[in-house]
């Protein structure tokens, strides 16, 4: 595999901590952007930044003016930008109509309008190289939406649009734009979960707002039983960086708990997406 230049967001835990260790070990120039790297996120910068091949760079993927000079921060210094991982995010449950305006502005702003910023500001190098590779951590939950889980889902949803429209889009131009779904895995996402401030709304659900509660405890024996390795998501990344510029596929579904439901789905919706694309006049996309 040839040397890529790569940014990933969200590197200070979970996925986005294991991809930029993976993908250095592998020789690829990493970027890794954090949130506060002189605040509380110190000393995981710190330790990234020890690494071989790993550049930590200050980001906030919710300050558009911040994305746009992390972008060309790394421009300016390797002349090219080759991948981004749109993968900075954080889980939200409960019950949906506690969820204010403002708690759902604050989800879209990091899930969905995040990954949007990134995309924008790294697309005109990638147009101009005509190579380029993007891709989006969407979830299973960006296929089917679970209840208690409602206004995360619809962030996912969301990535889910940009994803598909802009692969088709932008593959006539040697940019492609891919998505992962993973399943659910014990990262440190599931500990920083939010839920909708309005705790009045909370109180009339009576017993079923008991029901997240037990969503957590199922998921934890799910875990202890399965055991699913959060490795497979930068493994994942690192199949598609290596796979051949136009032969990517759209969806990588990596979901070893939950079986093959959300797969079969994305096969079958293929099958008649293709007819939409065709009926019209898109069927030179699909090429």
């Amino acid at each position: 595999m040839s040397k890529k230049v790569v940014l990933i967001t969200g590197t200070n835990s979970g996925f986005g901590y294991l991809a930029a260790k993976s993908l250095a070990e592998q020789g690829h120039a990493v970027y890794a952007t954090i949130r506060q790297t002189q605040g509380r996120n110190k000393e995981r910068a710190d330790e990234l930044s020890q690494i071989d091949n790993i550049h930590v760079v200050e980001l906030d993927v919710t300050d558009g003016t911040g994305v746009k000079n992390a972008v060309s921060q790394v421009i300016d210094k390797e002349g090219r930008l080759d991948v981004i991982v749109n993968n900075a995010g954080y889980f939200g449950g409960g019950i949906a109509e506690t969820y204010t305006e403002d708690d759902l502005e604050k989800m879209f702003d990091v899930n969905v309008k995040g990954v949007w910023r990134l995309t924008k500001a790294g697309l005109p190098q990638m147009r101009k190289q005509n190579d380029g590779l993007i891709i989006n951590i969407s979830s299973a939950l960006g296929r089917f939406s679970a209840p208690f889980m409602t206004v995360y889902n619809g962030t996912k949803h969301a990535v889910e649009g940009l994803t598909e429209g802009l692969h088709y889009e932008l593959r006539p131009l040697g940019v492609d734009v891919v998505m992962i779904q993973p399943g659910a895995f014990p990262t440190e996402i599931f500990g920083k979960t939010a839920y909708g401030s309005d705790a009045d709304i909370a109180e009339q659900y009576g017993d079923l707002a008991k029901v997240p509660e037990q969503i957590g405890e199922g998921m934890g024996q799910l875990f202890e039983t399965v055991k699913p390795d959060p490795q497979m998501i930068p493994d994942a990344i690192s199949k598609l960086i290596s796979t051949p510029k136009g032969q990517r596929p759209l969806r990588t579904v990596v979901d070893p708990a939950t079986g093959t439901f959300v797969e079969d789905a994305n096969k079958e919706v293929k099958v008649h997406y293709d007819k939409f694309l065709t009926a019209f006049g898109m069927k030179e996309l699909l090429n």
